[in-house]
């Protein structure tokens, strides 16, 4: 079983698209089964407490694994002691973009017009805490702008606002801003990949600009109970790695403008580890701690 905690989301697609696909390697059924609710922590502390025999792993994030332990003052788990790795799934870029009407067509242009008029503008997220909220805060550290931050409940709404010109900021994962950007309703400064995408040829990474403390992408992989035999372990990454060079699988994640990275389980660890380094500094430079 895997354990996801967004039902309908990005998650949760990518979940049921793994699980589906290990079927053939692992040669039984693998149920999804959604714990929602407090950013992820109810279903990132139920795999934590599951038997840690291998039939009961969960879906493990930026979210979960980096952003919660570094703003929350308390969490039901702890990753470093109650997590196993067992291997990175995908990863998914964020963007920067602002409202269409405005004035900046570049990255540039923006800082110069935000720095021009502080705490003019406001940018959105989809929560206190959230990867949205810790991007606008780390950007107003790095380019010495003033913004203030709206938090929203969900996405979904903040978006609607910035199409709306209610704010003027927003820091999202790609395939939920995409469409916006594509419509002309949103434009987009920059992105977090590797090198420009495919799908927007004309934006250009955070590091092109300089920016590269913004270099964040939304991650997706597997995780297990601390105590899960290192055998167990090691079979699931496997039967992870064929699941993911799987064309059909790569099509299908590729929809969600996700880009699978299989890799070893140490190699997860290290990417969360400097994660949650990451947004620890973040945290800290904002001042920014929920309850």
């Amino acid at each position: 079983m895997i354990v996801p905690f967004a039902p309908g989301g990005s998650t949760d697609v990518i979940a049921r698209v793994v699980a589906e696909a290990m079927r053939g390697p692992l040669g039984q059924t693998v149920v999804v089964e959604n714990h929602a609710g407090a950013g992820g922590s109810i279903g990132t502390a139920a795999i934590a407490r599951a038997n840690p025999d291998g039939y009961t792993i969960g879906m493990g994030t930026a979210s979960t694994l980096a952003i919660n332990p570094a703003a929350y003052k308390t969490l039901p788990y702890d990753v470093a002691k109650d997590l196993s790795s067992i291997g990175l799934i995908a990863e998914v870029p964020n963007i920067m973009t602002i409202n269409a009407s405005q004035p900046a067509t570049d990255m540039a242009a923006f800082i110069a017009l935000a720095k021009s008029k502080p705490g003019t503008f406001s940018y959105g997220s989809s929560g206190n805490g959230s990867v949205s909220h810790l991007m606008g805060e780390q950007f107003k550290l790095s380019t010495g702008t003033d913004m203030v931050h709206v938090p929203y409940r969900g996405v979904g709404p903040a978006l609607q606002d910035a199409v709306g010109g209610q704010i003027q900021v927003m820091f999202d994962n790609l395939p939920t801003s995409l469409p916006l950007v594509q419509g002309g309703k949103l434009r987009a400064l920059a992105v977090s990949s590797r090198q420009r995408l495919a799908v927007l040829p004309d934006v250009p990474t955070f590091a092109e600009l300089k920016l590269s403390e913004l270099d964040w992408t939304a991650f997706f992989g597997l995780v297990a109970p601390v105590k899960t035999d290192a055998a167990i372990i090691a079979k699931l990454n496997a039967a992870l790695s064929r699941t993911l060079a799987d064309a059909s699988v790569k099509e299908k994640l590729a929809a969600q403008q996700a880009e699978p990275s299989p890799g070893a389980p140490d190699q997860f660890t290290t990417m969360i580890t400097e994660a949650g380094a990451r947004m620890r500094r973040a945290t800290q430079a904002a001042k920014i701690s929920i309850d």
